[in-house]
């Protein structure tokens, strides 16, 4: 018997010293769109090592346990965005240093994703500065999205609120994920954004699923967001009527000359946490391991990938934030035993 195997036999058992009477909310076999503050709030308050204990099974039941996901992100328009959140350096709003610049030619995103998929990239994400496309840009868009899928990657974008004709076009084109994040919890959301209110992320997100296109969308912890604010974020995820295909879990990374940018660092073990009550709550998303990881020690990164998270950004930067080199990560992934996750291998991708 291995011990994989014991531990799927013991695992009802020690879920129920764990827990009492809570046995349902953290069986791997179940999907649930009806999570409740208190359930969440119950997966926090867990023992650290009963809490990752839980997610590794979850985890381990609907993903490969040494498989993680590398994507990489380009900035197609940078800057000059007129929307105001708070951690955006590339908001006209504020004044971070940052020129902005207009959309890309196709054929240089082409040659940077090439670049990506070369450095072993199997997701291509692309983002541009706006409040929303014009309508004007969808053709050199689509074009993007053609030419990452005949390299064979999955493609992502991520551009703002969409129009339903915007929408449509994406999903004939054969975009294979739209990145829209909700950022932090429906009561919190006004201490960091004016200019979009949460229903408009929540009704561009609503499109973007209708359409049949996978939807990319999690949030950020650090901004001043108490603990309850972090379980709100996570329980609007999670209650979606399906639940994101891709979730990042960002760390703030603080830019200067914008409102957040002198916040205080997230406690480690925090975060972590964040990731495995992710990881529980919605078992077939891919977590991401997004914004932050410069921030992190090699050692909170393993923690996060115990936690459930099976993704990350590779390359220099995520669109005007610093990341991890690459040899740094491959060096990361020798050490814990990480292989890079083939292009669609989310359960739950449409």
């Amino acid at each position: 018997m291995t011990i994989q195997t014991r531990i799927d036999q013991n695992r009802t058992e020690d879920s129920a010293k764990m827990q009492p009477g809570i046995t349902r909310r953290t069986n791997p076999d179940e999907i649930r769109h009806d999570w409740t503050r208190e359930e969440l709030q119950a997966l926090f308050d867990l023992p650290f090592n009963d809490l990752l204990f839980e997610a590794q099974l979850v985890h381990r039941r609907w993903f490969k346990a040494h498989e993680v996901q590398m994507s990489t992100l380009l900035s197609i328009k940078t800057g000059g965005c007129p929307e105001d959140c708070g951690y955006c350096a590339q908001s006209a709003k504020f004044d971070t240093g940052l020129k902005a610049s207009k959309l890309m030619e196709v054929e240089k995103v082409l040659a940077e994703a090439r670049k990506a998929k070369e450095a072993g990239a199997t997701r291509y994400c692309m983002g541009a500065a706006w409040r929303e496309p014009k309508d004007r840009d969808m053709d050199m868009i689509c074009a993007m999205i053609e030419g990452v899928k005949e390299m064979g990657m999955e493609t992502c974008m991520t551009l703002g609120m969409l129009s339903g004709q915007q929408v449509h076009r994406l999903a004939q084109t054969g975009l294979d994920y739209y990145n829209h994040n909700v950022d932090t919890s429906e009561e919190y959301y006004p201490n960091v954004i004016s200019t979009r209110t949460y229903q408009d992320r929540l009704e561009t997100l609503e499109r973007v699923r209708n359409a049949g296109i996978n939807v990319c969308s999690g949030g950020i912890v650090g901004m001043g967001e108490s603990a309850d604010d972090r379980i709100g974020m996570l329980m609007t995820l999670a209650n979606l009527p399906e639940h994101p295909q891709s979730v990042p879990i960002n760390m703030l990374m603080p830019m200067e000359g914008t409102p957040l940018g002198r916040s205080e660092k997230v406690d480690p073990i925090d975060f972590v946490r964040m990731i495995a009550v992710a990881r529980i709550a919605m078992p077939q998303s891919v977590v991401r391991l997004a914004a932050g990881r410069e921030l992190m020690s090699e050692e909170a990164q393993a923690l996060c990938f115990l936690a459930g998270a099976n993704s990350i950004f590779v390359g220099e930067k995520l669109l005007t934030a610093k990341n991890p080199e690459e040899d740094k990560d491959r060096r990361l992934f020798e050490k814990l035993g990480i292989a890079p996750m083939p292009a669609h291998s989310c359960p739950a991708e449409k």
